[in-house]
Formats: structure tokens, sequence, C-alpha cells
């Protein structure tokens, strides 16, 4: 195998920890890095569409910075030099945020980072570019009246995902090793999983958020990255505190120290572990045959399962006590949409995204009654995932019951599904609880596109599904999926 780490035309295909080392030997500079994430984002825009904006001037000045940092042994941080994108959902300071909509107006100062990117700048990142967003993160696929349409590295007529597609296809396609999305249904891990990379969800309020979301406590904020090990370096990051969240978590151990260690992992005979060893992991194929999952995902998760039981894991096919909970998500998030746009005159309205407006008209149409019927659904269904973990360490699922469809789409063509929310039964269910979840590529289909499992864990149990993921990428059982390049045949053609 070639040693990518020391050929600087190969720079684009590096962790952000082998950059890291890289930039430590002398092999390279930050400067050489952000150089070729730069001429790669040039290159694969006009395939995938993975970038609303990108500041070359600002990601090359940044860059010289830390050149000059790593020369003089000074670093700054735990990213210094690392080229990193933000979904267009988070504030940037000098950049407008216009979240995929024509209502948000470009002007202004724009004089404010958020939480998480206040502290990408603190560790030294190069922040290179703000990635597409369906309008307000509102569905699970990246199209936007503003941006238009995402789409997947693997077949550019196929979907992303979303609502954090344009981040996942820039990592996927090595425009850069790491970005930061928004998940409030499975914005993270449904288009990981579409795209083949690693997505965390972390426990809500582990990454602090400013402006609050207008989805409340369904949004999180995570990583999306090449490997388990650069999510959990990306999160000691970006779970600094900030005081314009008042709920945020406290200050938790290092989570890539973790990752080895077993710290703060969680569960019932899991302290001081490492790896997977030990583990009592329930795996769920179908929810208890509440999803129809298509044959080709149920056997690569299957092999991902068979995998962690080689790793020493104690396995037992099991469900978790629940009903699909789907009607309590929309009430939560449909009025979420409802009080966002409820500033709105007639003629910002007309500029919505239809399917927006459509939830919007059933949010507006929910008593205050209603929303307490969905939360009271929801802290039971948060009670029914704490008693589960009384028995299992992790839960794991497939991600998504399908692999990537038309892009363009809500939802599947023929599939009669209205809301995205019908082809995502896997994922909104921890949006809901707040558990911290990641999608892990595990497999391809016949048309070679990826295949995710989801790790899920008991609240606040973050490190415990990064080290389970980690263990799964040091074992090989993660398979390297070969993506296509600008020009070449889509898969399955």
């Amino acid at each position: 195998m070639t040693d990518h780490t020391t050929d600087p035309t190969r720079l684009t295909d590096l962790t952000a920890r082998q950059l890291l080392a890289g930039y430590e030997r002398g092999d390279f500079s930050p400067l050489d890095a952000t150089r070729a994430v730069l001429d790669r984002i040039e290159v694969v825009q006009p395939q995938v569409n993975a970038f609303v904006r990108v500041d070359a001037e600002a990601a090359l000045a940044q860059a010289e910075a830390s050149t000059a940092r790593w020369r003089g042994r000074e670093p700054r941080g735990l990213l210094d030099g690392v080229p990193v994108s933000v979904k267009d959902i988070f504030l940037q300071r000098g950049s407008p945020t216009l979240r995929g909509s024509r209502t948000v107006r470009a002007g202004g100062a724009w004089d404010e980072d958020a939480p998480a990117v206040a502290r990408l700048r603190e560790h030294g990142a190069v922040l290179v570019g703000k990635t597409t967003t369906p309008e307000f993160g509102w569905k699970g696929v990246t199209d936007s009246p503003l941006s238009g349409v995402t789409r997947n590295p693997y077949d550019p007529s196929r979907t992303s995902g979303g609502s954090s597609g344009g981040s996942a296809a820039a990592v996927a396609l090595g425009a850069g090793p790491l970005s930061i999305g928004t998940d409030g249904g499975g914005s993270v891990r449904i288009p990981a999983s579409f795209c083949g990379i690693f997505g965390f969800k972390p426990t809500y309020g582990r990454v602090p958020l400013y402006p609050s979301s207008p989805f409340g406590t369904l949004a999180h904020a995570g990583p999306m990255t090449r490997d388990a090990a650069d999510a959990a370096l990306l999160m000691d990051v970006i779970s600094g505190a900030d005081w314009r969240d008042w709920s945020q978590l406290a200050p938790a151990p290092s989570l890539s120290a973790a990752l080895t260690e077993g710290a703060g992992a969680g569960g019932a005979g899991t302290e001081g572990a490492s790896g997977v060893k030990g583990l009592r992991i329930a795996y769920s194929p179908t929810f208890g045959n509440q999803v129809a999952v298509r044959p080709e995902v149920a056997s690569a998760v299957r092999r991902a399962v068979g995998r962690l039981a080689e790793l020493g894991a104690y396995i037992e096919e099991a469900d978790p006590d629940i009903t699909d909970p789907v009607e309590a998500f929309h009430t939560l998030w449909f009025s979420g949409a409802a009080r966002l746009v409820e500033p709105f005159g007639a003629e910002q309205r007309e500029l919505l995204d239809p399917g927006l407006r459509e939830i919007v008209a059933a949010g507006e149409r929910y008593s205050a009654l209603d929303y307490l019927a969905a939360v009271d659904a929801r802290m039971e269904l948060g009670r029914r995932f704490g008693r589960f973990h009384e028995s299992y360490d992790l839960l794991v699922t497939p991600t998504l019951p399908i692999t990537a469809f038309e892009a363009g789409r809500e939802t599947p063509r023929g599939s009669g599904q209205r809301r995205w929310t019908g082809w995502t039964p896997f994922t909104y269910p921890f949006n809901l609880t707040q558990q911290p979840a990641a999608s892990v590529p595990c497999g391809v289909d016949g048309d070679g596109l990826p295949i995710g499992v989801q790790l899920v864990a008991a609240r606040h149990a973050d490190a415990l599904v990064l080290r389970a993921a980690h263990a799964l990428y040091e074992s090989g059982a993660v398979p390297r999926l070969p993506v296509p390049g600008p020009g070449a045949t889509p898969a399955g053609s």
C-alpha cells in the first residue's frame, strides 16, 4: 500500500490525524494540505454541489499562519492547520449563513461565530467553506430553492441524504477530512450512511448550539469524518463550553483518550474496558418487524454485528419495547417549522420550499395540548430506552433500511411515503431520546451504494459509541469504499 503521508499529491486522502502527524514530521505543511483541498473542491463541486460558499483567500491566509506556527514548533490547539468545512446552518464570522433559504438576506455584518465554529478557530482549524443544506435543515435530503440539489459521490443521479448532505459529500470526496453538521432527526447519520462516511450524533447538549434551533431539543450538532478517531478528536474541540447555550452539558473527559482506555464508557461491567470485548450488545434488525429492510442492507449490517461478536462482544437479537414514535416527532418537528416562519409575510412564505410550507401548515394546526402530549410520548420513549440500556450497553440497527435513491426527491419514487420520516425509522427516535448514535460504513449494495450500521448507547455514553465504532475501524471491518471521480460512470450503470 502506498504511504500517502509523504506524498503531497494525495493529501486529500488523509485523515485529520494523518495530516497532523505529517505537519509534526515536516513532511508537508497546512498550506500544502489546504491548497490540495481547495483544488479538490474545484474539481468535485460541479459533480455533487457540496458547497454553497468557498473562501479560498481566507482559508489560505489561515493555512499560512498555521504553517508558520508549525515551523516554529508552536501549534495552536488540537486541529492546527486541518481543513474543515461547516454546514451552512452554523454562524461563521465574515460569511453569510443563508441556511438554504431565499428568505435570508446575505447582507449584513455576519460578525459572530456559532460555538462550534468559535472552538474550531481557537484550535487553529482552517475553515475552507460552508456546505449545503435543505432549507433550514427541515428534511432528510439535501436540496433547496436557494442552492439546488446536492448529489451522491457514488452516483450523482442519487441523493446525498440530508440535511447535512453537503458535509457528507465533501468528506467522502476528499474536500476536507472534517466537517460539522446538525442532526434533528438523523441529519448527520442519514447522509453519512448514504455517502459512506462516519457520522456521530452526540448526546444532546454535549456540543453547545447558538442560536438555538427552531426544532428545539431535537437538534444536535456533530462531526462528519473519515473514521471514529477523527470524530473523537473533533468532538474534543467542538464540545468546548460556551455560555450562550444554557442547555450545554458539563465538560467531559477527552473522547480521543476514551477510544482505547474506555474512560466514561458507561454501562454495567464496561468500566476500564477497551474495544468491545465484554460489551452486551442488542441487535435489532427491524425494530421487531416494524421496518422493512432491504436484503442487501440487512446482510451488510448482520456482517458488522458478526464482527463485533468476533471482537468479543456478547450479541443478542433483541428489540426495544417501543412503537414507532413518528406522530410525536411530527408534532414537535412541524411545530418547530411553524414557529420558525411565524414572522414571515406572505411574500416570504411563497419563497419557501413547497414541502416546508406543507409541514408549516400542519404545525400551525397543533394546539399547546397536542405539543405537550408529544412531549409526554417523548418522555415515555426515553424511559423505555433507559430501561433497555439497563440490560444492554449498545443497540445496533441499520442506519437506514435503504440505500440512496433518486436525487431531488424527498421520498423514494413509488414508495407511497409522504414525508422523509417514512424511510428513516431508525434515526429520529434517538433525537427524541437525545441518545448518542453513530453511523459506520459496513458495505455496499449491488449498485455500489454505501450501507451504514447504527450504534446507539444510553444518554451520556458518547465515549462508548465512539469506542465501539473505533474498534470496527481498527479491526478492518469497515470497508474502504472507492469513490468515483468526476466524469466517471455512475455506480450500477
